[in-house]
């Protein structure tokens, strides 16, 4: 039976894959997960805002910017 992986976990490993400076198939090694699966995710996810989401230290330090 195929692993699941949940949509964060695919979003955090574009992120990896993508920023990290490791090759994809080190990334895909330290993950976990098939180079190829890795490759399909990037290229299904490349272009979404992969740092959307709550991100309450950012908004924390905002607000204290802010004031």
């Amino acid at each position: 039976m195929a692993t699941r992986y949940t949509d964060e976990f695919r979003r955090d490993a574009v992120r990896i894959a993508t920023t990290s400076g490791l090759t994809r198939p080190q990334a895909a090694s330290d993950l976990g997960v098939g180079l190829s699966t890795l490759n399909k995710w990037v290229q299904k996810h490349q272009y979404d805002d992969l740092m959307s989401g709550p991100h309450e230290d950012v908004e924390k330090e905002n607000e204290r910017l802010r004031k």
